[in-house]
């Protein structure tokens, strides 16, 4: 519709009214998962709830281009819940590989989605 804001501009709204707390250093291990280790910065933005009562995640990537990129939607069978990540500031590389990692395993799928015109 004319005149609404569309989803990438809701988000884009929703980033830029939060702050992205980085919880998971690049370099850093996974709490529960040790042999895991972050190729990015990984956190959430601060003040969202997403369904695992937690803020919203975000993967944050190297671009100067601090803006929405993708999203990845993902199903943990074994968290039995579904998310949505936000990719901010992530270069091709960077989408590539959060792509990666969250289908690496049987028990977590995601659908990566792109966002194009930036």
């Amino acid at each position: 519709m004319p005149g609404k804001m569309d989803f990438w501009d809701a988000l884009d709204d929703l980033v830029d009214s939060s702050s992205v707390i980085v919880d998971r250093p690049k370099g850093s291990g996974h709490p529960r998962y040790p042999g895991f280790v972050y190729g990015l910065d990984y956190g959430y933005l601060d003040g969202t709830v997403s369904s695992d009562g937690e803020g919203i995640d975000v993967w944050i990537g190297t671009s100067k281009e601090h803006r929405v990129t993708a999203v990845m939607v993902t199903v943990d069978l074994v968290q039995r819940d579904s998310e949505i990540k936000i990719l901010l500031g992530c270069t091709d590389d960077e989408i590539d590989y959060v792509e990666r990692v969250h289908n690496e395993t049987d028990d977590m799928r995601g659908l990566l989605i792109r966002r194009e015109h930036i």
